[in-house]
């Protein structure tokens, strides 16, 4: 028996695959894994149902990212039995107060009536995005604006669609007795560090790291501390595995 269990990853808004290349980089010659996308659909329900179909047969882990981190739960909801170990990075299980889904059907009709470009909105995101000391950074700046440009238009605005009817999920979190990992930025200004704390309160089996020097985009930000505490997560998932 492989003594590594398979890993679902699961990107964020406006993120492509390139959002885990450090984690991916740290355990790609030893590990089974598999990244699904998250603007395909305008359903968290419909993305969790096309990532679970890529993964083979058998136990997995699965971590998401932001917006993936919702449709990582829904991945638990729907294939519970089969849920080795749970990572949520930068993420909440809470559905959307009214004023962000308004916030979200005001980008999506400036974006379909052409009074914004995906480009300005996009461009927007970046100073929620990063800490302050990443502001600044050419290469982070230009991969964050390559990766929405990957998304599009129509992908983002699936996926505002899709994060504003999620469910409710905290629910689901007292009932997931794998171990966990949950982890955020300490600046993160899109999903802050209470989001991380309430999850990790209510998870059975959970560790909760937060990345300092970081804001949402702690993948990239400080990628060797996010590297670090993923490892330690599926060394524990492993350990499990083999009993």
């Amino acid at each position: 028996m492989n003594s590594t269990i398979p890993l679902l990853l699961l990107p964020g808004l406006m993120n492509d695959e390139r959002v885990w290349s450090p984690i991916v980089a740290a355990l790609d010659d030893r590990r089974h894994i598999r990244i699904a996308a998250t603007h395909r659909h305008a359903s968290v329900d419909e993305s969790a149902r096309e990532a679970i179909a890529v993964m083979p047969p058998g136990r997995f882990a699965v971590a998401g990212f932001s917006l993936g981190g919702y449709v990582a739960l829904e991945v638990c909801r729907q294939a519970r039995e089969r849920i080795a170990g749970l990572g949520l990075l930068d993420t909440g299980a809470r559905a959307d107060a009214d004023d962000a889904k308004q916030a979200r059907i005001r980008m999506v009709q400036a974006l379909g009536a052409g009074t914004a470009t995906f480009e300005q909105i996009a461009a927007g995101f970046a100073g929620r995005l990063l800490h302050p000391s990443h502001l600044n950074d050419p290469d982070l700046l230009a991969l964050l604006a390559d990766m929405a440009r990957a998304v599009g238009g129509d992908g983002f605005a699936r996926q505002q669609q899709a994060a504003m009817n999620r469910a409710d999920q905290r629910g689901l979190l007292e009932e997931l007795r794998v171990p966990a990992l949950v982890l955020c930025g300490r600046e993160d200004q899109v999903t802050p560090v209470a989001l991380s704390k309430e999850m990790a309160g209510l998870l059975p089996d959970a560790e909760l790291v937060i990345v300092e020097r970081s804001g949402h985009m702690a993948t990239l930000e400080q990628p060797e501390a996010v590297v670090e505490a993923v490892v330690r997560w599926l060394d524990v998932v492993d350990g499990r595995l083999r009993r």
